[in-house]
């Protein structure tokens, strides 16, 4: 026989949210790397533009999943409600960025020296994910967008 966690009460819900920084990024942004920045940092420019909080971080989905899981993972908690996730080549990150967290994710595919088609493989792999995991896309290269929607998704 299981044992099973007794509900939440009103006030530990109450503690956990006075924990949360008033002025906690509402909006995470995370690439696969460095050479990303600039092009994420386009949405990173529309949510100030708005006046709304974000950080940014570099983490691959192939060199360090661990740090995606457990940053995706602590999301919520942490006050964010929404994740830009740029990545190239085979695009992984805002997969497996969704596939951790229940927050709405974004993907940006990117391009590269290195992209098949002109980047046509990041979009393909940004875009087509299992059933359960879902990640909104936006245009190659398109972070301008993602910043977009992320304002959207907020407001709704």
């Amino acid at each position: 026989m299981s044992e099973q966690a007794e509900p939440t009460t009103e006030t530990e819900v109450a503690v956990q949210l006075a924990e949360i920084e008033i002025d906690a990024p509402r909006v995470g942004i995370i690439m696969g790397s460095k050479s990303d920045w600039d092009t994420m940092q386009k949405a990173g420019d529309v949510l100030e533009a708005a006046g709304v909080r974000y950080e940014m971080r570099v983490m691959s989905a192939h060199r360090d999943p661990e740090t995606v899981a457990e940053y995706c993972q602590n999301a919520r908690m942490r006050g964010l409600r929404v994740i830009i996730a740029g990545a190239g080549l085979s695009a992984a990150l805002p997969g497996v960025a969704a596939a951790h967290t229940d927050l709405p994710v974004i993907g940006v595919p990117l391009s590269s020296r290195l992209s098949a088609m002109g980047g046509l493989d990041a979009i393909l792999s940004v875009l087509q994910m299992p059933p359960g995991v879902p990640v909104a896309g936006v245009g190659l290269d398109n972070a301008k967008n993602a910043g977009h929607l992320a304002l959207r998704i907020l407001r709704s």
